[in-house]
């Protein structure tokens, strides 16, 4: 049951109503409470009662993991399963056949060789229940032995151990490093998603990424290391009974402190850049996104540490919605919007977005929860404006949806 607040916030005109001819992330601030003023009453806060701190993870008397079935060596047709509603295709491929590396999904959907219902698919497409999906001969990469690894492969390997928050034999909770791509790209060499190669196990099984992080973002990735720990944890994200917190520094003081941000996005796409922009409801390729948000901590008026928690996971859904209220990520490349702003001295020019904590249902019972350091950029800017990263953050008593 979602905690609640005492009074509802006051919600202004519906998103995507902005005065024509304003700029997609100023104007309309959707859902968003209003100000306290003199003589009025306060604005609302979170403040239900603290809720103590999920059991960590003890583990339960071992289960036996049903194994993932063969690649499929001749073409075959399968129908998608109620589980499996909503997922994107290559999604769906990650979680059918285990070890399948990130470029031979991509490589099979973009030659036509899968398709739905007869016809070709995007891998960002949504699949739907009852489907038929052609899958053409799939073979796994050849498994890495340990003590076989390359002196490159094994800096690697060393390089991922180094950020491990959490490990058990199903899940990983890594600390990504800003600027470490999660996925393979247009120019990208060296990714998160690639580096897993080395630890591919004697079936051949390498570790998947259930979730995603923008490239700049550092923070909690989780990963799966067995089939049965990928598909539980991607029905936790899918029904959203995973938790997350980010942290980030701000343009400016967001009023009032606390409240939640409700919008439509949608990608729009140009020569040189993708970004999300804020959309009205039944707008093509239109999402709703939800965020809750809540000031920790602010620096002479001109920046704020707040705490974000996304209840849905749009693409770049906090940075849009921080720049929809006039209140961008610092060093946001694609969103900062303020004009004539200057950056307070020492601080990096890269953006100030951290995924600080996960909690989440572990596959065999009890809750993961893992927590990430402020990285190095991130860190200086907090010793720079004295900003205390030990302080109560209040995000903890907004609601879960």
């Amino acid at each position: 049951m979602s905690r609640r607040f005492k009074k509802p916030l006051a919600k202004s005109r519906a998103p995507g109503d902005r005065p024509k001819g304003a700029h997609p992330y100023r104007g309309s601030q959707a859902e968003r409470p209003q100000a306290h003023r003199p003589g009025g009453k306060p604005p609302a806060r979170f403040s239900a009662p603290r809720v103590a701190k999920p059991a960590p993870f003890i583990p339960e008397p071992e289960k036996i993991a049903a194994e993932p079935p063969p690649l499929p060596t001749k073409v075959q047709t399968v129908v998608v399963t109620a589980d499996e509603n909503g997922m994107r295709v290559d999604r769906f491929l990650e979680a059918r056949f285990p070890g399948l590396s990130f470029s031979h999904i991509q490589r099979v959907v973009r030659k036509g060789e899968l398709r739905v219902n007869g016809k070709r698919a995007d891998s960002k497409d949504r699949i739907e229940e009852g489907q038929s999906i052609r899958i053409p001969p799939l073979k796994l990469d050849t498994p890495k032995v340990a003590g076989h690894l390359s002196e490159a492969e094994a800096k690697t390997l060393q390089a991922l151990k180094d950020m491990i928050l959490f490990e058990d034999a199903d899940v990983m909770v890594l600390n990504k490093p800003a600027g470490l791509a999660v996925q393979g790209g247009s120019g990208t060499t060296r990714h998160v998603d690639q580096m897993l190669e080395v630890m591919r196990d004697a079936k051949g099984q390498k570790p998947r990424l259930v979730h995603r992080l923008d490239k700049e973002t550092a923070g909690c990735l989780l990963v799966a290391k067995t089939r049965f720990a990928a598909t539980a944890l991607t029905g936790s994200f899918r029904h959203r009974s995973a938790r997350k917190i980010y942290w980030a520094l701000v343009a400016g003081v967001p009023k009032p402190k606390q409240g939640r941000i409700s919008t439509y996005l949608a990608k729009e796409e140009s020569e040189d850049d993708t970004i999300m922009r804020i959309a009205a409801h039944g707008d093509e390729g239109a999402s709703h996104a939800v965020t809750y948000y809540a000031v920790v901590e602010t620096s002479a008026q001109k920046l704020a540490w707040v705490s974000l928690k996304p209840v849905t996971g749009r693409t770049h859904q906090l940075r849009a919605h921080m720049a929809h209220i006039d209140h961008a990520i610092v060093g946001d490349p694609k969103y900062f919007n303020k004009e004539n702003w200057e950056l307070p001295g020492g601080l990096q020019k890269r953006l100030h977005l951290l995924a600080r904590r996960i909690v989440i249902p572990h596959p065999r019972g009890g809750v993961i929860d893992a927590t990430a350091p402020l990285p190095p950029h991130m860190l200086q800017s907090w010793n720079l404006l004295g900003l205390e990263a030990d302080r109560f953050d209040p995000i903890e008593n907004a609601p879960e949806e």
